[in-house]
């Protein structure tokens, strides 16, 4: 059971999330708040194994709470919510840790997915926010060599598939390997990066050019 907590200024948003979520058979609703004033309680007092974070939200913003959690909670799944396409705010949350975005407007059956696809590590992102993400780098990017981190060509192209926002199964499944695999080839990756989540890959991946 993936226990998930849901952090989001607009009530009946937190409302529908909630039965989404409890009639989804694998997923458990642990809590749902209307602001992250006192996430790190929040956090303790719950127990996610999941937590769905609304972007723009009055005193600390999901943002601010992504980088709050962060400091305490290195591993934890954070999926943003967002409505923007604003790619400061999309660039600003990679920065700050999130695993992975999903637009509000997304279907019911795509934000399970994408509880899923970070609960298992892998980088959920809809097609229009990973838009948002290349170009938020690219207008942060200046000419430069690209780094050498030694990645085996095998480790480059799942890195390559990572930017495409490809979950661990998309990966696998166009690669012809295993998810076993996949997920063994990741671990390289982030060590090679000195990066501990898909999204940190992704940025340092871009920035670097190493993709």
């Amino acid at each position: 059971m993936i226990r998930v907590v849901v952090f989001d200024d607009n009530k009946d948003r937190l409302d529908s999330l909630k039965v989404l979520i409890n009639h989804t058979e694998g997923l458990e609703c642990g809590g749902t708040f209307l602001n992250c004033n006192t996430v790190l309680d929040t956090v303790a007092d719950t127990s996610p194994d999941v937590i769905l974070m609304d972007i723009d939200m009055p005193g600390v913003n999901g943002i601010e709470a992504v980088k709050i959690i962060r400091d305490q909670y290195t591993q934890l799944p954070i999926l943003m919510q967002t409505v923007f396409d604003d790619n400061e705010r999309v660039f600003a949350s990679i920065c700050a840790g999130a695993s992975g975005y999903i637009l509000k407007k997304a279907s019911p059956p795509q934000i399970v997915q994408a509880i899923h696809d970070v609960y298992e590590g892998g980088a959920a992102m809809s097609s229009s926010v990973a838009r948002q993400v290349l170009k938020a780098f690219q207008t942060q990017m200046v000419l430069q060599t690209p780094a050498n981190f030694d990645l085996t060509d095998r480790e480059k192209e799942i890195l390559g598939c990572l930017v495409k926002g490809l979950s661990h199964k998309l990966i696998a499944s166009e690669l012809f390997i295993s998810v076993h695999t996949v997920n063994t080839h990741i671990r390289n990756i982030y060590e090679k990066l000195h990066v501990r989540s898909v999204s940190a890959a992704v940025a340092k991946a871009i920035k670097e050019k190493i993709v």
